[in-house]
């Protein structure tokens, strides 16, 4: 049998809240930060459409086995829907459907959000990464097919209108896993009857993080490049390209710590006897007087650092998930 490669990259882990700017896709942000911290492995918690700006919470290293806890996570959009046009794709991507010369007035806008709020049945646009008998939507859609795809149970926590103005709106909206909100500009625009489109989408929250956790490109740049400026090198056709390192610190130091994903879960302190017993896979009692004795998941940590995901069963923890010392 052939020797495995070794890995490309530095075995960093963290995760960067990066405030994605407009024009730049998911995918395509991932790359651009694995490569300017040369990390191992990275991924995403949540796409965030190209046209669309804010948080795109990114994995590196240990912190991609917690994605799943911060895709369901609650998520705030601050978005604008633009009345009299209908489009392809829900916003100013796709070309104009249907249009009117009815504008709504901030009295109908707001009559209508109750309907919005709560559990509701919402259809994904016809542009979406929802498969539809093993294809993406949004390929059939650029095919010019029309798809018939089903409505499914979402959930929005809150709706708000932040300005009205005679041809657009500003809303604000904490809604769960799943929910689009160019298919809350679509339905909005077709019970007003004027029809509607969004024309500005930004997403300012991804549970746990908020704003204060931001970072931008420029920012991450300038921390792993320093006064290099425009001499900074470019990436390299490969993503997994790796570049000799120098002094990662300063870039290392915008990472938000992999556990901050796991606040939704109860954390055990354990002590290092216990956690080297947990990384062989071994469970282990857990003590103190107000460790949980039942727990379908915990967070086990010692000395502050994460250790693993695990059952609390009878008062032993068994792990389920370990992470690297």
């Amino acid at each position: 049998m052939g020797r495995r490669g070794k890995k490309k990259g530095r075995p960093v882990s963290g995760w960067v809240v990066l405030d994605k700017p407009v024009g730049m896709g998911s995918t395509e942000a991932v790359s651009k930060i694995k490569w300017l911290f040369q990390a191992e492995k990275a991924g995403h918690a949540g796409t965030l459409d190209p046209l669309a700006s804010g948080m795109l919470p990114i994995a590196l290293g240990e912190a991609t086995k917690t994605v799943p806890y911060v895709q369901d996570g609650a998520k705030i959009y601050r978005f604008t829907v633009a009345w009299g046009q209908e489009r392809s794709t829900d916003d100013l991507e796709g070309p104009v459907t249907k249009s009117s010369d009815l504008r709504p007035a901030e009295t109908e806008v707001r009559a209508l959000l109750a309907k919005y709020t709560g559990v509701i049945m919402q259809t994904p646009p016809q542009f979406s990464a929802i498969k539809i008998a093993g294809e993406r939507a949004y390929d059939l859609a650029r095919e010019g097919e029309t798809v018939d795809i089903p409505a499914r149970e979402i959930e929005i926590g809150r709706l708000d209108v932040v300005e009205h103005h005679a041809d657009h709106t500003v809303f604000e909206v904490e809604c769960g896993k799943g929910t689009y909100v160019r298919s809350l500009a679509r339905d909005m625009g077709r019970d007003l009857g004027c029809f509607g489109h969004i024309s500005d989408l930004r997403r300012v929250e991804v549970e746990p993080f908020t704003s204060e956790d931001f970072v931008t490109i420029a920012e991450l740049e300038a921390a792993r490049f320093g006064a290099q400026g425009e001499d900074k090198p470019k990436p390299a056709d490969d993503a997994d390209a790796i570049e000799v390192p120098v002094d990662f610190s300063a870039i290392d130091a915008l990472l938000v710590d992999t556990s901050a994903a796991l606040d939704c879960l109860p954390q055990i302190a354990i002590s290092d006897d216990a956690a080297t017993k947990i990384r062989l896979g071994n469970p282990v009692i857990i003590r103190g007087r107000d460790a949980p004795v039942e727990a379908e998941e915990a967070c086990a940590t010692a000395r502050g650092k994460l250790v693993a995901i695990g059952a609390i069963e009878q008062g032993m923890f068994k792990p389920k998930r370990v992470f690297a010392g």
